[in-house]
């Protein structure tokens, strides 16, 4: 391989890394200043005071509706920072934090996500209904299982505690998210370089022969592998902002891309976030398996539903 072909491929993929990431830019950036400005102005707190009932109906107690509200306006590191400040003089049994934990993971950082899905093809109200209808219903069907069958009805273990500001300033912010959006556009980079290298050494095609069976039951194809592990294993904005260049590059229908993103919006980046949650004491049994079991149920009920057929224009 002569030099010139190697930095014209360089080229090629730091163009097409900075394109995804530009794009994902223009979303970013607006969802998370509005996110904070509904933090500042209290929107979290009143949320949560609206879904303390719903905590009830759960087996939560009602303070737990702060915690959900704080994930779903920001992220899991936020409500994990919200959770240890209520929960230190209400004791959760391992069934609980695994209820609160599957709420959290189908149901958070809404504004940002919900963006990024808008921009991939999927409107607003299909990521309400999905993501915080999804999640209490998730929810609601683990304390429905465990109370039938007594489980989990221990203490739950505290296996881990981080050490959070309790006065961040809009500065150190700031700080925080561009070193958060400097770190998407070395992930982003490594991705594209990564399916290239898979497609180069013929891996690319077992990929998609492991997955063909799930992904038919979920209706979506081939092309769609790829970006569906990278989404289901890193995170729901990764595997949107491929999936954005492959159905504008043409390679994914508007059918295949929706249906990924459903998936991905019920069963996202099952690495980083399902430890985050195990460290809170759940039953990775609840977080993981059967999460990932609901959001394949969910999804090809879904892709099978007539009046939820997607065109491909």
């Amino acid at each position: 391989m002569s030099i010139y072909h190697l930095l014209g491929s360089l080229s090629s993929v730091l163009k097409d890394a900075l394109r995804v990431y530009m794009t994902l830019l223009k979303i970013l950036i607006p969802a998370l200043l509005i996110v904070k400005g509904l933090e500042l102005l209290g929107v979290v707190g009143w949320l949560g005071a609206v879904l303390a009932p719903l905590m009830s109906v759960l087996g939560l107690p009602e303070q737990m509706g702060i915690v959900w509200a704080a994930a779903l306006f920001t992220n899991l590191y936020t409500a994990i920072a919200v959770f240890f400040q209520v929960a230190g003089d209400t004791p959760l049994s391992c069934e609980q934090v695994t209820v609160l934990g599957a709420l959290m993971l189908v149901g958070h950082s809404i504004p940002v996500e919900g963006a990024v899905a808008k921009r991939a093809g999927v409107p607003w109200w299909a990521t309400l209904v999905l993501r915080v209808g999804g999640a209490l219903l998730f929810a609601w069907l683990l304390h429905c299982f465990y109370s039938y069958f007594d489980l989990l009805q221990a203490p739950a273990a505290l296996v881990w505690q981080p050490s959070f500001s309790t006065a961040p300033t809009l500065s150190g912010w700031a700080v925080a998210q561009l070193e958060t959006l400097t770190l998407v556009f070395v992930i982003i980079l490594a991705l594209i370089v990564l399916l290239k290298l898979l497609k180069k050494i013929g891996l690319e095609r077992w990929i998609h022969l492991g997955l063909l069976p799930l992904l038919k039951l979920l209706g979506i194809g081939r092309s769609a592998a790829n970006v569906t592990v990278i989404g289901f294993t890193l995170g729901l904005s990764y595997g949107a902002g491929l999936l954005i260049r492959d159905v504008q590059n043409g390679v994914l229908s508007k059918r295949e891309s929706t249906l990924a993103l459903c998936f991905l919006g019920l069963c996202h980046s099952v690495i980083e976030d399902t430890l985050l949650i195990l460290m809170l004491g759940a039953d990775i049994a609840g977080i993981l398996w059967a999460r990932l079991l609901f959001a394949v149920v969910v999804v090809a009920i879904i892709a099978r539903w007539p009046k939820a057929t997607v065109t491909n224009k």
